[in-house]
């Protein structure tokens, strides 16, 4: 069966990506800047929950091209993952040409010894997909979460089996970006993959007239939606099928 990682950003959203049947958690902060490091009282949170949960590690928006002061900040936050008993960690940093930072990633893995790694869609800035790959299973990561170098993973559906076929079993390939459960049926009759990732996300309710002049409040902030989930779920536990 494919397992099924839902991303979060919020203890609604942990409540219903477990509620509606994710196998795994991602938790984040602020998705719709693509993720960024959880805070300490969502991490705390999610070590009670009754699903594997691996923490987003990314210290700030932007690229992957992470400074000195950046790779202090990710071990720090690798360090209270840890204590606080979550299954792992996701990360990743790039050169300024989009390869993998190796210098960088190498004392990050390091430092998240023993627990589970994911290397995050950095991936998906990288020049040789398949160097990549190798790099990925050299440092220890043991999934690859991937859109194929695409917008989406149905359309960098062609990476995704480049990524599976060179993967070889060594490393689980995970796609991830515009799956649903509409699209997901048609990723996995192109690629039998072990592992997809989805944010099952609407738009999230308007905040206070108020909140939102003061500026609290992202336009694009949304919400785990619980019929999304159980969709995608119902789907995957079908094979893929969706009838």
């Amino acid at each position: 069966m494919t397992l099924l990682e839902i991303c979060v950003d919020d203890a609604a959203g942990l409540e219903v990506a477990i509620e509606g049947g994710a196998d795994r958690v991602e938790l984040c902060s602020v998705l719709e800047l693509g993720g960024l490091t959880p805070t300490p009282g969502l991490i705390a949170l999610a070590s009670h929950a009754n699903v594997p949960v691996r923490a987003m590690v990314r210290p700030r928006p932007g690229d992957f091209v992470f400074s000195e002061s950046d790779l202090q900040a990710m071990l720090a936050d690798i360090a209270s993952i840890r204590a606080a008993g979550l299954e792992g960690v996701v990360l990743g940093a790039s050169l300024p040409d989009g390869r993998l930072d190796l210098e960088t990633l190498g004392p990050l893995v390091e430092a998240a010894s023993g627990l589970k790694r994911t290397l995050h869609r950095a991936i998906d800035l990288v020049p040789d997909m398949a160097e990549a790959v190798e790099q990925a299973i050299a440092l220890g990561f043991d999934t690859i979460l991937t859109s194929g170098r695409a917008h989406t993973a149905p359309e960098g559906v062609d990476d995704i089996v480049l990524a599976h076929k060179v993967a070889a079993g060594r490393i689980t390939i995970m796609a991830g970006s515009g799956l649903n459960a509409a699209t997901a049926p048609l990723l996995l009759e192109r690629v039998p993959l072990e592992a997809l990732h989805g944010a099952c996300a609407a738009p999230a309710p308007p905040a206070s007239a108020s909140a939102a002049r003061l500026g609290f409040d992202s336009p694009a902030r949304r919400a785990t939606s619980l019929v999304k989930v159980t969709a995608l779920r119902t789907v995957l536990d079908r094979g893929g099928a969706t009838a």
